[in-house]
């Protein structure tokens, strides 16, 4: 059998999962495996979602009004990579 190993889990996680298992009279990697095949079923159960059309909803959300009016106005259209910029200001520091 497959031996799978978690490690830096974090504490509260690691303190839930141990209070969990107490409660259900099994054993941590009982728990574990039990928790693990739940929410599998569940996953596999609920058809997956099919790709969006068209932009990702960060594309598609409505601007503030007052970016909208400067992008309109051309105010960003010849920006370039700002990284040039920003290492220069922390050069000069």
């Amino acid at each position: 059998m497959p031996t799978l190993v978690i490690k830096s889990v974090p504490a509260k996680l690691h303190s839930r999962l141990k209070r969990i298992a107490a409660a259900h009279r099994r054993s941590l990697t009982q728990e574990t495996m039990h928790l693990l095949e739940k929410a599998l079923a569940a996953e596999e159960a609920t058809p997956a979602e099919a790709p969006r059309a068209g932009a990702s909803y960060w594309g598609q959300r409505p601007l503030v009004p007052a970016y909208a009016s400067a992008l309109a106005a051309g105010a960003f259209a010849d920006a370039g990579d700002s990284t040039a910029d920003v290492s220069a200001g922390r050069d000069e520091r």
